[in-house]
């Protein structure tokens, strides 16, 4: 019997499928769907802001297309075509600007030679997926030519009615959108869906550009990391967030992605840097990198975000107790006249007692002054900088499509991905942190966290908004997992053991193979067969340290993808056959990879192979699919027993 409590969701499906035949022809789908190989799925972590090095890893599918173009064309091309293939389908625009410049016979025989080569992929790409998923991986505007030049058995050049769809693009000198369709085709079809396991921007040249092209792929998640929320908050004026991604943005002299990329002016910046530190040498700011203005401008300008940095986190701590952080707030534990700080009970000599922001007559842990307190230029930078942030929207669209194509965590088959850690103590359980009220453990905590994140967005309470602060640096976030972050101490201690950050215990308990399954049991995952996936703590490979860790249940792929950060990386890619591990080194410029062939060749090792190939019905996605069947059994109840009445069209 039908429940009359269905009935609403019903009648909507029925408008989808408004007979019998319609919602069966539907079921058949939705079953050869699930009989398919499961989709490539590519992971991705701690990009770090490089654009470039990110947009050649997509383009050339984590280096997999290179082999396809092997297997599909074996003898039949030489090294130099191939090479040349693969060249326009990474950067098809580049790649053709020479050939443009040519006759128009010229164009149109190369347009048919790689057009075909082309097509020839797709066809052996479109095996593994049905005609509707196909189509759908092509561009809008070009599906209907791309579905007739697949679909024929003759290739362009062979055919009168095949040349006679293409004639047009060459006479009007559009060929090039032809060559960026079929590109974008192949890698649509190559990558079922790519997962970004945190920390998109800092360190790097652009966060602004990683977003632009994570937003043009059809199928792209983010799983957020503790530099995503930073921005995130920022971009919601939490006024330490803003002082921090500024701070940090010149740190790396990356002052190009806040001007250019999302329109943000540093000027009242630059203003505070020659008023209140005029004549400091800021020593200890130097910038890693070249920046858009001078080199000791830019470390007075560092330092002065520093301080109000470390001004306004102190406000923050007193207004949320419950944070338990207020031993992290050092201002107040300096003595300017004695050049010391009081740091967990020691005292260590400062390297810098230029604070000239902060009144140096005040005595340590003193009730006589606040030196959390702005000055009035600090407080007019940081509400200068407030507003630019409020008013970008360039910012506010690229962190919205963040949001909205985030989360905590996520499963994909037998993976569980996320950006840090689960919290536990030394005996691997579950530590508490307290959202909405309620202390939350595990993938509760996880769950909570994400609704309070989008709750920020949706209402913006400035409770919400300063729990994104907490998720960037707190101790129980399991995007931060550390017990501090020691950026006070690494500008002006000299002492190593203050610049200590000790991670949560899971970042060693994941060696251990009971504690895994524990993990995956939590999150619903194949207690015998679940890997777990995270980033953010960078894999040293050259001291031995491998990013499959000792139970083989779980692989760490932060692997220093930054320039800035050791110029390496991983993809994890998990496909119908296995897990397997591609290792990423340095990439020059898409001049290099178009006139020279140069590529990233990833070194590929095995994290798992499966003893048989897994189909879509073997994941998350399966498990969607048969409800969605479930629900258009029920559908067809309906129409047989007259509930609903079916509208033939």
């Amino acid at each position: 019997m039908l429940d009359t409590r269905e009935l609403p969701l019903l009648r909507a499906l029925a408008g989808r499928y408004p007979t019998t035949e319609a919602a069966l022809a539907e079921i058949g789908h939705l079953r050869a769907i699930l009989s398919l190989p499961k989709g490539t799925v590519h992971v991705v972590s701690d990009v770090h802001g490089e654009h470039r090095k990110l947009k050649h890893i997509i383009n050339n599918a984590s280096g997999s297309l290179r082999p396809l173009v092997e297997r599909v064309f074996g003898d039949q091309l030489t090294a130099g075509e191939k090479r040349a293939l693969l060249s326009v389908i990474y950067y098809p625009r580049e790649s053709y600007a020479p050939v443009a410049r040519g006759s128009e016979a010229e164009r149109r025989a190369y347009l048919r030679w790689t057009l075909a080569r082309e097509v020839e992929v797709i066809r052996e790409l479109s095996r593994r997926y049905t005609l509707r998923q196909v189509d759908q991986a092509f561009p809008a505007d070009m599906r209907g030519l791309l579905r007739e030049l697949v679909s024929a058995r003759a290739a362009p050049g062979e055919g009168g009615y095949l040349d006679a769809l293409v004639e047009p693009f060459v006479q009007h000198g559009r060929e090039i959108e032809i060559l960026r369709a079929a590109a974008r085709a192949i890698r649509n079809l190559t990558v079922f869906e790519l997962v970004v396991a945190g920390d998109l921007g800092d360190r790097g040249p652009r966060l602004d550009k990683v977003l632009e092209y994570l937003m043009r792929q059809p199928r792209a998640r983010v799983v957020w990391g503790n530099h995503d929320v930073s921005w995130m908050g920022a971009s919601l004026g939490q006024e330490a967030l803003i002082a921090t991604v500024v701070r940090l943005s010149l740190r790396y002299g990356r002052l190009s992605q806040l001007e250019e990329g999302f329109g943000i002016p540093v000027a009242p910046v630059d203003r505070l840097a020659r008023t209140a530190y005029a004549d400091d040498p800021a020593e200890r700011f130097a910038v890693r990198g070249e920046g858009l203005r001078d080199a000791l401008l830019m470390a007075r300008m560092q330092k002065a975000m520093a301080i109000l940095q470390f001004k306004l986190e102190g406000q923050l701590c007193r207004r949320r107790p419950e944070y338990a952080l207020d031993h992290r707030c050092l201002l107040h534990r300096v003595d300017q006249r004695a050049g010391t700080v009081a740091i967990d009970g020691e005292v260590y000599p400062l390297l810098d007692a230029r604070f000239p922001t902060i009144d140096p007559t005040l005595e340590p842990t003193s009730d006589s002054g606040d030196p959390y307190a702005l000055t009035p230029d600090e407080a007019a930078c940081i509400a200068l900088l407030k507003e630019s942030f409020l008013k970008s929207p360039v910012l506010a669209r690229r962190v919205r499509w963040m949001v909205q194509q985030g989360t905590t965590w996520l499963r994909r088959d037998r993976a569980l991905i996320f950006h840090g850690c689960v919290p536990v103590d030394g005996a691997g359980e579950l530590l508490p942190f307290a959202v909405d009220g309620e202390p939350r453990r595990g993938r509760a905590l996880f769950d909570a966290l994400e609704r309070a994140v989008r709750r920020a967005f949706r209402a913006r309470a400035q409770e919400d908004v300063d729990l994104l602060w907490y998720l960037w640096t707190g101790p129980l976030s399991p995007m931060f997992g550390k017990d501090r972050m020691t950026t006070f101490e690494s500008y002006f201690v000299a002492d190593a053991r203050t610049h200590r950050e000790t991670k949560n215990p899971y970042f060693h308990l994941i060696h251990d193979a009971a504690f895994c399954s524990r993990v995956c049991r939590e999150f619903g995952l194949d207690e015998e067969r679940g890997l777990i996936v995270n980033g953010h703590v960078p894999v040293r490979v050259e001291q031995g340290e491998s990013p499959i860790k000792a139970s083989h249940r779980a692989v760490t792929i932060d692997g220093a993808f930054s320039e800035a950060y050791g110029d390496k990386g991983y993809t994890l890619v998990l496909e119908a056959s296995g897990a397997r591990l591609a290792q990423h080194h340095h990439f020059t410029s898409v001049e290099q990879a178009v006139e020279t062939g140069e590529d990233i060749i990833p070194e590929i090792s095995d994290v798992e192979v499966y003893e048989a190939a897994r189909t879509v019905g073997d994941t998350e996605k399966g498990e969607e699919l048969a409800r969605e069947i479930e629900i258009l059994e029920r559908l067809i109840q309906a129409y047989e027993d007259g509930v609903l009445l079916e509208q033939p069209r």
